[in-house]
């Protein structure tokens, strides 16, 4: 029997109640320690959303860029994994592992990207919110109105090697959705009347 040369990477799941409690910025922080340290990292994929805050913790860290790939004649960016793989750093950060990818390319989504790594033997850390997870669509769903149609099967979460709960109470969420801290100016009165009422939080 053919042996594999590589170790399966390990995973680290940063995961947290909604979108800006702090993921990202905390896998960043750790992938700069982790850095300072002397691992080799690059950060895969990160979506800052126009956050300053998100953007600034990612300085100091090697981007590799993103592909591009034409949909419906609209050039639209992905993780370039190909180009991470012949890189081949000894940690990986990629942001929003639900994401869906765009019709084309290799794989479907994002999470499954990642499984790609792990299986050519690079550490990844991730960031993940609660309600994209398969098993809690339904309760999402009924507690809050919303229906989350970007989903990861649970299994991704369980084979993960380590979880870190992000989180902030949700007056703290409220407030930095006031101040522009999480989405642009115009959405944030939607946000605070639909997801992120205090109730649903």
């Amino acid at each position: 029997m053919i042996r594999s040369t590589h170790r399966r990477g390990r995973h680290k799941v940063f995961i947290g109640m909604a979108p800006g409690v702090g993921k990202t910025c905390r896998m960043l922080q750790e992938g700069k320690e982790v850095l300072r340290e002397g691992t080799d990292v690059v950060v895969g994929l990160l979506e800052t959303h126009g956050r300053q805050e998100t953007a600034r913790q990612a300085e100091g860290l090697e981007q590799i860029p993103r592909k591009q790939i034409r949909y419906q004649d609209v050039d639209l960016e992905e993780m370039d994994v190909a180009a991470v793989l012949a890189r081949r750093p000894q940690l990986v950060l990629v942001d929003e592992l639900a994401h869906t990818n765009v019709p084309g390319s290799e794989r479907d989504k994002r999470w499954q990207d990642v499984e790609m790594l792990l299986l050519s033997g690079l550490d990844v850390y991730s960031t993940l919110n609660i309600q994209h997870l398969e098993s809690l669509n339904d309760l999402v769903a009924e507690l809050t109105g919303v229906v989350v149609r970007e989903r990861i099967p649970n299994r991704v979460l369980e084979l993960a090697d380590e979880v870190v709960l992000v989180d902030v109470t949700p007056e703290t969420l409220q407030e930095r959705l006031r101040e522009g801290k999480v989405y642009a100016p115009e959405k944030v009165g939607q946000a605070l009347s639909n997801f992120f009422q205090r109730r649903h939080l």
